[in-house]
C-alpha cells in the first residue's frame, strides 16, 4: 500500500500506525528510537505500521513479536487520532492496552527500552505524534491503567 492510498480501516489517505501501552507491575514499556533513525532518540510506544489488508490488532501482535519477542494479548483500544508531521502524509494512530503477554521483552529495534511509571512519562522526549496521548495517560484519563 502506498502512503497515499486510502486506508481500508479509515477510508482516507495516510499511514495507519498501531502502538501498545504494555503494562507490567505498575509500569509502562517505552522504547527509544535508534541513532540514525528518523526522529532519533525520541521515545515512543512499541508498535508500527499496519500492512495492506492487515487487521490493526494482528499488526500490533506482529510488531511486538518483531520488536520485543513477546506474544501479546491485545486489549482495549485506548485512543485513536490523526497527526501529521511536516512534509509527511498523515498518520492515523491507534493505541491499544496490553496487560498480558508471554516472554520477557528483548530489545530488537530500539536504542533502549525502559519500564516507567505512568506519571513519569511526560518527562521523556516522546515523538510529537505521541505527546497528546502521553499527557492524557499521565493525567489518568484511561480507566484500568496504572
Amino acid at each position: 500500500m502506498s502512503e497515499q492510498e486510502p486506508l481500508p480501516h479509515l477510508g482516507r489517505p495516510g499511514v495507519l500506525v498501531v502502538a501498545a501501552v504494555i503494562e507490567h507491575e505498575g509500569r509502562i514499556l517505552i522504547g527509544q528510537r535508534k541513532r540514525g533513525d528518523w526522529n532519533e532518540f525520541k521515545w515512543e510506544f512499541p508498535g508500527g505500521k499496519v500492512e495492506s489488508r492487515e487487521d490493526p490488532r494482528d499488526a500490533l501482535q506482529r510488531e511486538l513479536r518483531e520488536e520485543l519477542e513477546i506474544d501479546a494479548e491485545i486489549g482495549a483500544e485506548l485512543m485513536r487520532y490523526e497527526y501529521q508531521y511536516p512534509g509527511k502524509p498523515p498518520i492515523h494512530l491507534i493505541f491499544f492496552s496490553v496487560k498480558r503477554f508471554s516472554g520477557e521483552p528483548v530489545n530488537r529495534e530500539f536504542e533502549s527500552i525502559a519500564w516507567e511509571a505512568v506519571a513519569s512519562l511526560p518527562a521523556y522526549d516522546f515523538l510529537d505524534g505521541d505527546i497528546d496521548f502521553v499527557q492524557r495517560l499521565a493525567r489518568g484519563q484511561f480507566d484500568g491503567l496504572t
